[in-house]
């Protein structure tokens, strides 16, 4: 079973910058991690290829350094990695990265499986799997919990849709998005890591992905544009009340009313 894993290197930190003429994130020089959903994909794909042979291959989109969390993945079992990155591919909004991501999925060749993490912590749109599957005309489920049965040609899985639990059964090829309750993503191994630490990233740009077609790449390509984004204002004031309770409560809520909370 060829797998394809679609990860992301997203800020360590809720202190990032903002580019906010541009309405973008200002990645450089932010410490930055596997987006955790990406791992519970990943351990998805390592356990399918356990089980079936064959293939785990990692995809992400991003600034060179990107490279990082595909070393990453090589630690934990992932065989080839691919970076799409390119200045052009910077500021995609969702349907954008989608994409790119669906014009290097198709660079890769045959595959079985997509999966994807539910969402990034730095977009939380949930948006981006299901978009590729539409690109590539693929079926696809989201909110994966559960992997209850699976050949070389299908998969039956649950889905958590909040007011029900569903069971679904889905033909290969397809894409799946997968929540954290699926599983317990595995520890980078050590050993991996020393005889994975030279292994080539294979890079893609613009020019590879391109070809004849110039439609929904980066800022200049996504549809949607953020109007303004803007770093929350930190309120610290505080105000430190004595009394008794009853004569606190009255005071707390009419505080509240005042604030408009109730």
């Amino acid at each position: 079973m060829r797998i394809a894993v679609c990860i992301k290197q997203v800020p360590d930190t809720t202190e990032v910058a903002i580019d906010e003429e541009k309405g973008i994130l200002k990645r450089e020089g932010v410490d930055s991690r596997m987006n955790p959903y990406d791992l519970y994909g990943l351990e998805t794909a390592l356990r399918l290829k356990e089980k079936f042979g064959g293939e785990v291959i990692v995809i992400s989109m991003g600034p060179p350094q990107a490279a990082a969390v595909i070393k990453e993945a090589y630690a934990m079992g992932a065989d080839t990695g691919f970076l799409l990155s390119d200045r052009k591919f910077a500021g995609a909004d969702t349907l954008a990265t989608a994409y790119t991501l669906a014009k290097g999925i198709k660079k890769l060749g045959t595959l079985d499986l997509i999966i994807t993490g539910m969402q990034t912590t730095d977009g939380d749109t949930a948006q981006v799997g299901p978009g590729i599957a539409e690109y590539l005309g693929w079926p696809h489920i989201s909110y994966v919990t559960k992997i209850v049965d699976s050949s070389d040609s299908s998969l039956t899985v649950t889905t958590d849709m909040l007011d029900t639990i569903e069971t679904q059964k889905i033909e290969l090829p397809a894409l799946i998005t997968v929540a954290k309750d699926i599983n317990r993503p595995r520890l980078l191994s050590y050993k991996l890591k020393c005889a994975t630490q030279n292994k080539e990233v294979k890079i893609l740009n613009y020019k590879d992905l391109a070809g004849e077609e110039e439609v929904f790449f980066g800022l200049d390509g996504s549809p949607t544009q953020v109007e303004r984004i803007f770093p929350p204002q930190r309120n610290c004031q505080q105000e430190l009340w004595q009394g008794e309770p009853q004569e606190l409560a009255n005071r707390l809520v009419a505080k509240l009313k005042e604030l408009r909370f109730i």
